[in-house]
């Protein structure tokens, strides 16, 4: 069946990704209208209910449904979104939106993150609704906008303004299911969580005055450059996680792997040296409160010195930080600058989990099995954001998940994410499909 549905898979992906559907952050860029007239088409046939949802003029989101047969079962959603990030052509090998297939892969923007499942999700949704497939509790299959730019205009307005629509008990968006072996089988992540956003702005003020006297100036680019330097430098305390060990255990690393990535001591120098750069990072990551300054905007004129800096900084935190913890922590890494510094925050979402004795991780390990027997779903904490967090706000349990072939490593896996060649292999388009129409089945029936 996955060869089967691999192809149309394939047609569908190369349709999403030279659609273009780039979100820049604004709200008049995503153009996701495109995307969703073609997942309409798609899935415009018996048996399914389909709703567009536009909040501005552009930003379509299209909601199908399969109702089950009796409204106190259990539902499942399938959420994949239709956005992708910008990409520069003059880096990549091939054209990002050219959708080509070479050598067995789909090559563009999107290809990974994640027009790939959102494709395989759509195509299985069709052909359980042209097999007739009646479950107990609702299927719904959700192409949603903007996700690349914190779902304002996409599943955070879904779940705020139409929530009886789009709520379901069970949900599967990205990005898990990589395949990993260890020594008694394979490992296939599931993503259980995800990291907080804690976007905020410094503002940091000095004195104007004629840059050719620059001599005891309270220059406000010097002061800002110095906190640049500190928030680059600060290193918080790891923490071992058990959602990180259950991860590191699980995978059977060997123990001169393991066991620095389970020691709080020894974590931060081992994520310095080790030279898999895409491991590396996301253990750093999965285990630290992290801050990366991003964008600075400073002066008026070259020979004026500047009174005013403003700073963008990017925090993303651990489960059980909020605003106190992290503002505590800014100001430890500004230390004596900290009072110099006028903080704004621009947008904040603490961590949010889900629990793993679910029916829904039960069902994905069992399915799994039929294309890997000697699989293991094993729980990983993604260091972006997701939507699966407004969902969870409802009461949602919500994995990120697919089904990949071993032709994709976890390497590439991590580097392609906003990277340059992003593409996916047909095999990986129809192991997905296969995926979703199997825990359709074992989890609505």
């Amino acid at each position: 069946m996955a060869t089967d549905l691999a192809g149309e898979v394939a047609e569908l992906l190369q349709q999403l990704i030279r659609n273009a559907c780039v979100n820049d952050g604004t709200p008049g860029s995503g153009h996701e209208q495109r995307n969703a007239e073609v997942l309409r088409s798609l899935l415009e046939r018996p048996g399914l209910d389909l709703e567009v949802h536009e909040p501005l003029p552009g930003r379509s989101s299209l909601v199908a449904r399969i109702e089950g047969r009796r409204p106190d079962a259990p539902s499942l959603c399938l959420l994949g979104h239709t956005d992708v990030v910008p990409a520069n052509g003059d880096d990549w090998r091939h054209d990002p939106f050219g959708g080509e297939l070479i050598d067995g892969e789909i090559w563009g923007r999107g290809a990974v993150d994640m027009l790939n499942l959102t494709a395989s999700m759509a195509v299985a949704v069709r052909h359980l609704a042209d097999d007739g497939f009646r479950p107990d509790g609702d299927l719904l299959f959700i192409g949603v906008a903007d996700e690349e730019a914190l779902g304002i205009h996409g599943a955070e307005w879904l779940t705020t303004h139409v929530p009886e629509q789009v709520r379901a008990d069970y949900l599967i968006t990205e990005a898990g299911g990589f395949p990993m072996q260890a020594p008694d089988g394979v490992r296939l992540p599931v993503i259980t969580g995800e990291k907080g956003v804690f976007w905020c702005t410094l503002t940091v003020r000095g004195t104007p005055g004629h840059a050719s006297q620059p001599l005891r100036t309270d220059n406000a680019l010097v002061k800002a450059a110095e906190i640049v330097r500190r928030l680059a430098d600060y290193k918080p305390a790891a923490d071992i996680h058990d959602a990180w060990r259950r991860f590191v255990e699980g995978i059977g690393l060997p123990l001169d792997i393991a066991g620095p990535l389970l020691d709080p001591e020894a974590i931060g120098d081992f994520c310095e040296e080790f030279p898999a750069l895409g491991l590396a990072r996301q253990a750093h990551a999965c285990t630290h409160t992290t801050m990366a300054p991003t964008v600075m905007t400073a002066g008026t004129k070259v020979n004026v010195i500047p009174d005013r800096v403003v700073l963008q900084v990017d925090i993303r935190t651990l489960p059980g930080w909020d605003r106190p913890e992290v503002d505590a922590m800014l100001r430890d890494a500004l230390g004596d600058l900290a009072d110099d510094v006028e903080t704004t925050w621009n947008f904040t979402d603490p961590a949010s989990t889900s629990p793993t004795d679910t029916p829904l991780w039960n069902s994905l390990e069992r399915v799994a099995r039929r294309s890997y027997p000697d699989a293991r779903c094993v729980p990983f904490l993604t260091v972006g954001a997701t939507d699966a967090r407004f969902f969870r706000k409802l009461g949602t349990v919500a994995y990120g998940f697919g089904l990949f072939s071993k032709h994709l490593t976890f390497e590439d896996y991590a580097t392609m994410f906003h990277g340059i060649d992003e593409r996916v292999d047909v095999d990986s388009l129809g192991l997905s499909a296969q995926l979703w129409d199997g825990v359709a089945r074992d989890t609505l029936v």
